[in-house]
């Protein structure tokens, strides 16, 4: 199985709201997730838009889970560094 960091859709109609999840490669982006490491809420303040938890994610990137390109711009915009 490989691991995928990626988002994770929730929220309505032009209100989104995703959440940061280790999932399977190859499992539907609503599909059942291995763990939530964070998340992001386009929407929000500047501020609150993005929380996760740095020792999650550097964990599951040493056991070998790859980090999508969305999800890597926005560890970016909190200066986490892969």
């Amino acid at each position: 199985m490989s691991a995928r960091i990626r988002l994770k859709k929730f929220g309505t109609k032009k209100r989104p709201y995703y959440r940061i999840v280790v999932m399977d490669k190859r499992a539907p982006r609503d599909g059942k997730t291995l763990e939530e490491l964070g998340y992001y809420h386009p929407i929000e303040v500047e501020d609150k838009q993005i929380l996760f938890d740095p020792d999650k994610v550097k964990n599951w990137i040493e056991k070998g889970a790859t980090v999508s390109d969305t999800v890597r711009k926005i560890l970016n915009k909190k200066n986490f560094s892969l």
